[in-house]
């Protein structure tokens, strides 16, 4: 199948929607289908994954993380990209990440009767509402939420990144709308992200780069460093804990903004607890996080998946996340759960751990389990497949609609809970 990944971003970076756009169309090529990418001018070329990208807007050669006022020119020559691209080459369907992706091929490939399926990874106005783009209650917010609204009801089928928002998704389509959404949750690349990368002099030796020594206590975070990431409860936790006399180490890795939060570190009376290493490239994460004992995922976003955490499971890091259904639905009852937003109890949940070794190896034994078991991207290749072929089918015969739907779960296999899986 010829399948044209569109990818409103600076494709490749090393944050999660970048990673779960590059794991899908590797496990798709590794089954021998076709990918090509089609994203903004900037970002990192990766290997065996064709990329075609739009020309620079000439007042703008930089892009940020995240919302910004530059992507509706970067988006118009994305659409006009993509309409040249479509008029000299076939696809089978167009895989459209974000709104924006869904949004400008749902459109513009109207013309080629080409299937759209929406990568959905999350609410759009909540992501421009955490990025302090627009504010809640505004008419600027009421505005983008009915535009999302929209947006939803356009694709021929939609793949969400958790259960939570397909179930959302559904509730909030049209009285008889059939349309095809199927849960397609985060994977991770379980022979990549493994215990064990790191020799214990490596890891000894890499720690010590950064001022860490071989007994000390370390918890890990890897991710966007942005105010929904929880990036604050984690450096207010920190602090209670030092209050309590613990000495624990912690390795904040990601971007952008690792000097803010530095500073903010500092304020809080905890810079020498907290490391920020900055930018990790994607090859280099699992050595990363081999340096931790255990992990945190203060995510406070209630829409967006939490792909970190996948990671975690594969390096068999004991996890302590805030309780969010789509965090919950991932490490299911293998979790150490806070109350979303209360860094007292993110905290008491890492003393707890530290405190109870034989815990923390039972733990991170069954989540690499469970990752290894279920969250392999080879496992997700079916699901995609059959929801494409199933938009296929409605594009040719729009009248049964109401048959469309089967074709996704007939393909896909069944995906349980965490906890189910481990009978826990």
């Amino acid at each position: 199948m010829r399948i044209l990944s569109l990818a409103p971003t600076s494709f490749f970076n090393d944050y999660g929607c970048h990673v779960r756009i590059y794991e899908e169309a590797r496990a798709l090529q590794n089954a021998g289908h076709h990918v090509t990418v089609l994203t903004y001018f900037k970002g990192e070329n990766v290997p065996d994954l064709e990329i075609i990208r739009t020309r620079p807007t000439p007042w703008h050669s930089h892009y940020e993380v995240g919302s910004s006022r530059h992507k509706f020119a970067f988006d118009a020559l994305l659409s006009i990209r993509l309409l040249r691209v479509l008029a000299s080459r076939p696809f089978d369907v167009i895989h459209a990440h974000l709104h924006e992706g869904a949004l400008i091929a749902s459109l513009i490939a109207k013309p080629w009767n080409i299937p759209v399926v929406f990568d959905f990874q999350g609410s759009l106005t909540d992501e421009m509402t955490q990025h302090r783009f627009i504010r809640a209650g505004t008419l600027p917010h009421r505005f983008f939420s009915r535009f999302e609204h929209v947006i939803n009801h356009l694709p021929n089928a939609i793949l969400t990144s958790t259960r939570n928002a397909s179930e959302v998704l559904r509730r909030t389509l049209r009285a008889g709308d059939t349309r095809i959404i199927e849960p397609l949750p985060d994977g991770v690349d379980v022979q990549t992200v493994r215990p064990n990368v790191l020799t214990a002099l490596e890891r000894a030796h890499l720690r010590a780069q950064f001022g860490i020594t071989g007994d000390e206590f370390v918890i890990g975070f890897l991710g966007l460093l942005a105010e929904h990431q929880g990036i604050q409860c984690l450096i207010d936790a920190a602090a209670c804990l030092k209050a309590q006399g613990r000495h624990v180490r912690w390795l904040v890795m990601g971007y952008p903004g690792a000097h803010h939060w530095r500073a903010q570190a500092d304020a809080a009376g905890v810079g020498q607890e907290i490391v920020f290493p900055g930018r990790v490239p994607y090859a280099r994460m699992p050595h990363m996080l081999a340096l931790s004992d255990i992990a945190v995922a203060p995510k406070l976003s209630l829409t967006e998946g939490s792909g970190k955490i996948l990671n975690y499971m594969a390096m068999a890091l004991p996890t302590i996340a805030f309780d969010t259904p789509a965090q919950r639905e991932i490490l299911g009852a293998l979790g150490v759960y806070a109350p979303r937003g209360d860094s007292q109890a993110l905290a008491k949940g890492v003393a707890e751990l530290m405190d109870q070794p034989a815990r923390r190896q039972a733990l991170g034994a069954q989540l690499r389990r469970a990752a290894v078991q279920y969250h392999g991207w080879d496992r997700a290749v079916p699901t995609m497949v059959g929801v494409y072929e199933a938009a296929r089918a409605r594009r040719v015969a729009p009248h049964t609609r109401a048959q469309a739907h089967a074709p996704a779960h007939a393909h896909a296999p069944a995906r349980r809970d965490v906890g189910d899986k481990t009978g826990l």
